[in-house]
């Protein structure tokens, strides 16, 4: 075998610049270079997969030139559809020639003059990597730019989308315009259908806080669709929360404005820099993807000046250290909303207990209206002043209600009603008691309850008709609010009927008497005659009682650890009756003592179905 020559070690003089490594293992170093810069600056071109963000990144460029007005045009030119940009800014910087330098623009790619002007000290400019201008290729095939030089002559500079040359010549103008104006044209195929209303959406909420602050007017002119539009910056719905405590960090102070509202699935806090949108959900990225920002019920702006953003799509954040203090720096705010949402969800939770009490009492009082009165007696009522009474059935006996509590009850001492208590024009009419029980040849008091809309009881400019539409016995009369029914000698089912006039309008009901040869049970008196309890929950989980009765508060307790409290809770409806059930079953065990459980379940029954009839 041939032996390697000794000099051969002593010619390896350290790491090359380029080459595989030596058979001697030492690394190699060197600087990377872009191979094929026409294809870098095509892979640049195409990083932007948005094409609105690309018309926020024109448009920016406009109020970073200090532009008091831009327009944006959609329309149609010679076949062709074109989006328009014009401005009133400062224009494009100039040479020593005092032309526009759009050679700067076009040969200075990834080499921004925003950098510069960054690094001398100007603050309020968006974008750092000279690559703004080719995102036009996500968005047409040409790009015209005219700006004008110091020798008020207009020029123009002209792109191609897949075209490594540009052009720039003089434009022919008898006065020549102030700012820029740039021409996208003609739009790609995929988005031609931009229309201004898409456009000033999402220019209203990608730009909300750079629009604000500069105080730009941004006006949309979409000639296609024949309609104009002014971009405002985007308002949120809900309660501003104003005393959050924005945080500050080494970098710079993070502004928080957020807005608590109903919980919602497109409610989102929206990640800023410097007023322009980043990511429209900060719980895109993962550290965030936890509550609050993921509970819906924040929306928002959190915005950091000092987060560097993806170059191209300008749609991220790079997760570097200045990543990791902004991070830190929300920790202690998500604390403090995580307190907010917990009042707001238990302040929630107070209001649908209210509404449920509120919607089982209604129904209740609308069940006592329909069944017998001497049975039910148990339930107080009170009327629109707070007047204890009970519902009578004496012929032309008045009811007093309040579109809230619908009382039916007459007031002891009838009081002058304010004009919201005045009833309206008659709507429904219901007999009561609805269903009742009568022994052969005894006697029953029914009246007809008319009321308004609202609910509220109709008492003038009235007519009664009543009817036995099926079955036996007799009615003293027919014409009026208040009747009373004879029932025949043999047991059956009679089906009454009252039709009530108030002008043009006509209302009718339907009422069950029960006719019975069988002796009636004398409900036993209960030491509870306390009128509807209040309830209230207590958590114990593994408990078999779902409710009891607390007689010295007049109060049902609600097991919420129960299990079948749990299933309820799925669904409001489903827990609405289940609170009712559970509430139909404590009433009737206290204000029936002394029956047998046969009995209990039969009145169980009857309530909770006339009880829940009214349910809502």
């Amino acid at each position: 075998m041939k032996q390697a020559k000794p000099s051969a070690q002593k010619q390896d003089k350290g790491p090359q610049r380029s080459g595989p490594a030596k058979e001697t293992g030492r690394p190699t170093s060197g600087k990377l270079r872009i191979g094929d810069h026409w294809n870098a600056i095509s892979i640049i071109a195409l990083s932007q997969s948005n094409p609105l963000k690309a018309v926020a990144e024109f448009v920016e460029n406009s109020i970073d030139a200090h532009a008091q007005h831009i327009t944006i045009i959609r329309g149609r030119e010679k076949g062709n559809s074109y989006l328009r940009i014009i401005d009133d800014g400062d224009g494009l910087p100039t040479n020593a020639d005092g032309i526009p330098d759009f050679k700067y623009v076009a040969t200075h790619i990834c080499d921004s003059i925003k950098r510069q002007l960054k690094s001398q000290g100007a603050t309020g400019l968006q974008g750092e990597f000279g690559i703004g201008l080719l995102s036009f290729w996500t968005v047409g095939e040409q790009l015209s730019l005219v700006s004008t030089g110091t020798d008020q002559k207009s020029y123009e500079m002209r792109m191609r989308k897949g075209d490594p040359n540009y052009r720039v010549t003089r434009r022919r103008r008898l006065v020549a315009d102030q700012g820029t104006q740039l021409t996208v044209s003609p739009l790609l195929p995929g988005i031609r259908h931009f229309t201004g209303e898409k456009l000033q959406w999402y220019l209203a909420s990608e730009l909300r806080d750079r629009i604000r602050n500069s105080n730009v007017e941004i006006r949309i002119l979409d000639r296609q669709a024949r309609a104009e539009y002014v971009v405002q910056p985007q308002a949120f719905s809900g309660r501003h929360l104003d005393k959050l405590k924005s945080p500050g960090t080494p970098l710079g102070e993070v502004y928080v404005e957020l807005y608590v509202d109903e919980p919602q699935p497109d409610h989102a806090v929206g990640l800023y820099r410097s007023g322009t949108r980043i990511l429209e959900d900060l719980a895109d990225l993962d550290e965030f993807r936890q509550s609050p920002w993921t509970s819906g019920y924040l929306q928002g702006v959190i915005d950091a000046p000092f987060l560097n953003v993806t170059p191209g799509t300008r749609q991220g954040v790079i997760q570097d250290e200045a990543f990791a203090t902004f991070r830190e720096a929300l920790v202690p705010l998500a604390s403090r909303l995580e307190e907010i949402i917990a009042e707001l969800q238990q302040a929630k939770e107070e209001e649908v207990n209210r509404d449920t009490l509120k919607s089982i009492q209604r129904a209740f009082r609308e069940a006592v209206l329909a069944l017998p009165e001497e049975e039910y007696d148990w339930f107080e009522v009170y009327g629109v002043n707070g007047t204890a009474s009970k519902r009578t059935g004496r012929p032309g006996a008045a009811l007093n209600a309040s579109p809230a509590d619908d009382a039916l009850v007459e007031q002891a001492e009838p009081q002058q009603k304010a004009f919201f208590e005045h009833a309206g024009p008659l709507h429904s009419v219901r007999i009561s008691p609805t269903a009742s029980i009568v022994a052969v040849r005894q006697e029953r008091n029914l009246r007809a309850v008319a009321r308004d809309r609202s609910r509220r009881v109709v008492e003038d400019d009235l007519s009664f008709d009543w009817n036995i539409i099926s079955g036996g016995g007799a009615l003293d009369h027919y014409d009026r609010e208040c009747v009373t029914y004879t029932a025949s000698g043999e047991p059956e089912l009679v089906q009454l009927s009252v039709t009530v006039r108030q002008g043009t309008t006509e209302c009718t009901a339907e009422g069950i008497v029960t006719v019975t040869d069988s002796l009636l049970p004398e409900r036993p008196r209960s030491n509870h005659d306390r009128g509807l309890p209040d309830y209230t929950f207590e958590n114990a989980p593994g408990a078999l009682w779902r409710s009891r009765y607390d007689t010295d508060q007049n109060l049902i307790v609600i097991n919420s650890g129960h299990r079948d409290f749990v299933y309820a809770t799925r669904q409001k409806s489903l827990k609405l009756r289940y609170v009712c059930r559970l509430y139909s079953k404590e009433l009737v065990i206290h204000n029936f003592p002394g029956y047998s459980s046969e009995q209990l379940l039969e009145r169980m029954i009857e309530l909770s179905l006339y009880t829940e009839e009214n349910l809502r």
